[in-house]
Parts: C-alpha cells; sequence; structure tokens
C-alpha cells in the first residue's frame, strides 16, 4: 500500500461486488437457484445415521455451506440498502421479502443440525475430530442440545419471528431514522439528523450541550410510550422463547450460550464493573473541576475541557488512521486499504441513512461493507479507526467457512477497540498543541467509560427490565428503573435530569440484539491488557494479536484467550482493566493540578 497520496473523498459506497443491482427479476432467479441446492440437500435427510461415514459428513456441510453462502450475499445487500435510505419502501419491502425467504429455507434444512445435536456422544466426537475447519462450529451447536425444541417447533418459530420480532425490528430503526432535530444555530433555524445533532452533545458551550440533549430525548420521549412498548414486546418474545420454550435458566444465559461465555464469567465481569464505578466517578469530579462546574450534569457527560472546534477532513482521517496501522504493522494497514480501495465505505452523512456506524461482513471472500456518518470530529476519527478494525478482523479469518469466520460478539470488539487506541496514541503523537493533548487524553477515558461502565450498565438495565417486564411493569415502570441505573452508575458526581429517563429507548442495540451490549465492555477491557501487552513487548507482540483475529470464530474464546495466556475467568484480568483506567484517571489528575 502506497502511504503516500491517499485521497478518498465522502461518498456512498458501491454494492456492486455485491449485486450490481437486484430487480425482482433477479432475485426470482437466486432464489431458484439456491432453491434448487436445498432440494439437493433435502435429499440427504434419508442418509443420516449414527453411523454416517466422515467422507459423506463433510460433503453434507459443504452442500449446506454452499446454501449459506449466496443466502448471506442477498440478506446483506437488502441489508446495506436498508441502511443507506431506511425510508426507501421498495427495500423495506425487499428485506420483508429476504426475511420471508430466509425463514423458509431455514425450516428446509434444519434437519441437518436437529440430528447433529442429538447425535450421541462417541459418534459425534468420531466426526468432530476429522471435521477441520468445521470443529468448533460443530462443538458449539452441540452446547445447545438441551435447549432445542421439535423439527416442527423449530419451524414455527422461525415463521412467527417473520412477522413478530423482525418486522418490529425493522419499523423501530424506520421510526427512528426518520427522526429529525430542530435547533437555532447562529440566528438560523436548523434541522438535524441524531448524527448531526450529537456533535453539539460534545460542544464546549454548556447551553448547546443541554439543547442537544434534551431536543435528543424530547423526540424520543414524544414517542416513548409506543417505543416502550415496542421493547416490552420485544423482551416478551425473547422470554417466551428463550426461557420458557426452550429452558435457559435466566434471558442473559441465551445470549451468554450463544458467545460461549459462561454465565458465571459475564457475572464476574458486570459485578466488577459495578465494584469499580467509583473509578469513573472521580473521573467526572475532575472534570467538573475543570469545566469549573460544581457538579457535573449528564448533559455534560461528554464535554470537551478545552474549547477547541479542531475538525480533520475525511481524506486526512483517512490517511491518518492507515498510517497509524501500517506503524503498527503493514499486513493490517493493507487489509483496511482494500475497505476504500474497493469502495466499499459509506461515509456521507445523509437524510435518511442509517445513523452511527458498523461494518457488515457478507462472506468470507469479500472485502467488508464499513458505513460511519463522519462530520470531522476527533470521535469520528476514532469511529473510522474501530470500523475499519473489524473489517481488518473479519480479513485476517477470511481463510475460514461461512460457519467459523466470525468470532463471538465479545472477541469481536477486539480489532476495532484495538485500532481505537493506536490512533488515539497515533493523534497525541503528531500534536503537540497542550490543551489538544489534554483534550485527546480526557476522551480517551471518555470512550472508556463509553466502551465499559455505559454498556455495562445498559446490560443490568436488561436484566432488569426482563424481570420487571415478566412481572407486569409498565413504560413508565422502566423509565423510573433506568434514571435509578443511571444514579447508582454515576453517584455524588453528576447530576442526573428526569428527560433521561427516556435514553434507553433510544439505544438500538437493546432492541435487536438482546444483552449484545457487554460485548464491548468485555472487548474494551480484553483490549487494554492486550495493549498493555503491547507497550511492553512491542513487535513481539504482533503475531499473538494477529493469531487470535485470524482464528475468527474457530476456536472457543476461553481456549483462545488461555493459549495466548489470558483468563478471563480470573477475577484480577478484569479489575487489571480498570487498574489501567485509575492509573490514567490519577495521571490526568496529576497533569491538571500543575
Amino acid at each position: 500500500m502506497k502511504l503516500d497520496h491517499l485521497h478518498f473523498p465522502m461518498q456512498k459506497w458501491s454494492l456492486d461486488d455485491l449485486y450490481p443491482s437486484l430487480s425482482q427479476t433477479d432475485l426470482q432467479k437466486h432464489f431458484e437457484q439456491i432453491n434448487q441446492q436445498v432440494v439437493e440437500f433435502e435429499a440427504l435427510r434419508e442418509s443420516l445415521s449414527s453411523g454416517i461415514p466422515l467422507k459423506d459428513f463433510l460433503s453434507a456441510i459443504q452442500k449446506l455451506e454452499k446454501i449459506h453462502d449466496p443466502l448471506n450475499r442477498l440478506y446483506s445487500y437488502a441489508n446495506l440498502k436498508f441502511a443507506e435510505d431506511t425510508q426507501d419502501q421498495g427495500v423495506q419491502t425487499l428485506m420483508a421479502q429476504m426475511d420471508q425467504y430466509a425463514a423458509e429455507l431455514s425450516n428446509r434444512v434444519m434437519f441437518f443440525t436437529l440430528w447433529w445435536k442429538k447425535l450421541d456422544d462417541e459418534n459425534a466426537q468420531r466426526l468432530m475430530s476429522e471435521s477441520g475447519d468445521y470443529h468448533y462450529w460443530l462443538e458449539e451447536l452441540r452446547h445447545f442440545s438441551q435447549y432445542t425444541l421439535s423439527e416442527e417447533e423449530e419451524k414455527i418459530i422461525n415463521l412467527k419471528d417473520i412477522t413478530g420480532v423482525s418486522a418490529s425490528n425493522t419499523l423501530y430503526d424506520a421510526i427512528t431514522n426518520r427522526y429529525r432535530f430542530n435547533f437555532e444555530v447562529d440566528g438560523e433555524k436548523k434541522e438535524f439528523s441524531r448524527g448531526e445533532l450529537m456533535v453539539y452533545a460534545h460542544h464546549h458551550n454548556p447551553s448547546l450541550r443541554t439543547w442537544a440533549y434534551n431536543e435528543l430525548y424530547r423526540v424520543y420521549g414524544d414517542d416513548g410510550d409506543i417505543l416502550g412498548q415496542m421493547y416490552q414486546t420485544r423482551v416478551r418474545d425473547w422470554n417466551n422463547e428463550e426461557v420458557q420454550l426452550r429452558g435457559f435458566a435466566t434471558p442473559m444465559s441465551a445470549r451468554n450460550l450463544a458467545n460461549d461465555i459462561p454465565d458465571e464469567v459475564v457475572d464476574l465481569l458486570l459485578n466488577t464493573c459495578q465494584k469499580n464505578a467509583g473509578v469513573f466517578q472521580q473521573f467526572f469530579k475532575l472534570k467538573a473541576k475543570l469545566l469549573q462546574l460544581g457538579t457535573l450534569r449528564r448533559h455534560d457527560l461528554y464535554a470537551p475541557v478545552v474549547e477547541a472546534d479542531h475538525t480533520t477532513s475525511f481524506e486526512d482521517a483517512t490517511a491518518l488512521v492507515l498510517k497509524g496501522f501500517a506503524a503498527f504493522d503493514e499486513e493490517v494497514a493493507d487489509e483496511a486499504f482494500k475497505v476504500f480501495e474497493q469502495n466499499h465505505i459509506d461515509s456521507e452523512v445523509r437524510v435518511g441513512k442509517r445513523s452511527g456506524a458498523f461494518c457488515l461482513t457478507a462472506a468470507p471472500t469479500l472485502t467488508p461493507w464499513v458505513l460511519i456518518n463522519y462530520q470531522g470530529k476527533t470521535s469520528d476519527v476514532t469511529t473510522l479507526a474501530h470500523e475499519l478494525g473489524h473489517a481488518v478482523h473479519s480479513l485476517l479469518a477470511s481463510d475460514h467457512s461461512v460457519f467459523t469466520q466470525h468470532p463471538c460478539l465479545p472477541l469481536a470488539e477486539t480489532a476495532s477497540t484495538f485500532g481505537e487506541m493506536l490512533i488515539v496514541d497515533e493523534l497525541l503523537r503528531i500534536n503537540k498543541d497542550p490543551d489538544l493533548i489534554k483534550d485527546l487524553l480526557f476522551q480517551q477515558v471518555d470512550d472508556a467509560y463509553a466502551t465499559i461502565q455505559r454498556q455495562a450498565y445498559f446490560a443490568l438495565f436488561e436484566k432488569k427490565a426482563h424481570e420487571m417486564t415478566r412481572e407486569g411493569a409498565s413504560v413508565k415502570d422502566l423509565c423510573d428503573a433506568y434514571l435509578e441505573n443511571l444514579k447508582e452508575q454515576f453517584g455524588d458526581a453528576m447530576l442526573v435530569d428526569d428527560i433521561f429517563k427516556w435514553e434507553w429507548v433510544s439505544i438500538p442495540h437493546i432492541y435487536q440484539v438482546p444483552f449484545y451490549v457487554y460485548a464491548y465492555a468485555f472487548g474494551q477491557l480484553l483490549v487494554l491488557a492486550l495493549y498493555q501487552q503491547y507497550k511492553k513487548e512491542g513487535a513481539d507482540f504482533i503475531p499473538k494479536y494477529k493469531r487470535i483475529l485470524s482464528a475468527g470464530g474457530s476456536v472457543a474464546p476461553l481456549t483462545l484467550l488461555k493459549n495466548e495466556g489470558i483468563d478471563i475467568a480470573d477475577p484480577a484480568f478484569w479489575q487489571g482493566g480498570f487498574d489501567v483506567i485509575q492509573k490514567m484517571v490519577n495521571e490526568l489528575d496529576r497533569m491538571t493540578a500543575k
């Protein structure tokens, strides 16, 4: 990769590597091709037995993989088109078609995984021992044996999800991504998207910060009862399926097993976060002192400590991130470069475009697609690094199968968060302005709070909300519980206004992927440990890091990490991450006392 003359303007991505276009005729043609593969696969049902030869077993898996690959591509195309414009009714129809088709297809091929889950241990071990890259995928499937229902029941669940939870999530996205926020800036009335609005939540002017949050939650609050009821429907659906039908001990246990992380490890992570609430409370008191605010308000959470309106062009941000990655490792930078080279990034801010940022992998053989809403802030630069880190992770694991490329959710945040830390260090290295350096250091702890403590307390709220909803709580009850959650989190370090009772209805993850959020805290604390090793070991650390990424989802997370000397069942591991943050806060305290 040539690091000189890197010029990538802000633009909309190209989906040509998936499909140059996808008419209804094209879609039906793809469906027919997949259907033929499914018919051939269905013919294998009668050959499945405890004594199936290894060759036939592996052939069946490969046939299943060939069905999943084109289906994933079609599904990815629909999701990427929806992210481009959540208000496009044609794309909404395409999403509904894909949901329906995927559910019907899943019902036709599930006989294979159901048979596998019920196979006796001796023959399962015989087949897994020679299954190569499929080994861990097969092992993980069997973890769900006791929670799997009959074939007919599983088919019913797949079909009811089309018009149930999947439809509800699409509606949530469509409703909330059309929200517009109004404000008068420099005497001119303007309308903002959520991404544009939240720039002002980081503004040095406290009045603008107050306005931004009040406007955000005024709009969400206007629909709060409806959005809250949508969330409660999601919670009831999750509890009905995962706890009542499948028999998981708790709602969160279902997610933990999908992540292959023991319940006790997740509980240890969340308990450690609660015990260390004082670390961030100390930080917020320090920030309040610097801002001369007495006690920080929730509106001031991400207030900059210096009045700096520094912005970075997208071209400069791209060069900065790629050069920062290259200084760490050339291969990492080369993989990130592919996202730009193949025009797989959508960086514009547009009406109707999905807010936030994400990275989507459509197939192991394709470079991932990255969406961000770039506005030039330092946080946008680090977000770019974060999403490119996801892409690097995917590309380094691209030699794995469709079933083993993706890591579990907690490990999925490893490369993204590590990438952010690399770029923050690069920003600190190239900037000489003391105020900017101070601002960057404070932003580091701000980001650690947002990724660890905020997400952990979201997860704690989810646990409480699932319990309360099961017991008949109202939306108002959940609002009250969320305010209590914030007050426990911030203690006497921050004042929380009543408007923030609606914050929870603005968090898409808790609707779309229940209990996803603790993966961020897991990933950040893991990366803090890894980054400290990098600082000590230098280039000797890089092969270890790349081994973790290259494994994708082909190794159990506890095994993968233990092989690299990391024991996530040890309380000292999680506490060690907070010890690093405590040192950062103490250093900021000393720096600002001068």
